[in-house]
């Protein structure tokens, strides 16, 4: 799934620690990293450290109610 306009970076990744399944950031090079592990999370901030929002991200999500939770705290934000 792709999400646009996450402004609230600390608060989004608290919505995927709180996933009970494995979600992946793909990359623009392909690679999948896994964003329930911190490290990946630093790395994935590291990328839009240049921004105050994260423009877009490809997520994959392996459980139906993890994309169901990230899906409502993108939209909570409007």
């Amino acid at each position: 799934m792709k999400i646009q306009g996450i402004k609230d970076v600390n608060a989004f990744f608290q919505v995927v620690d709180e996933c009970k399944g494995k979600i992946e950031l793909v990359t623009g090079e392909g690679d999948r990293l896994n964003l329930k592990s911190k490290l990946c999370q630093y790395v994935a901030l590291a990328n839009v450290l240049h921004s105050e929002e994260i423009p877009e991200l490809e997520l994959i999500a392996y459980e139906k109610e993890d994309t169901l939770k990230i899906i409502d705290f993108v939209s909570g934000q409007e």
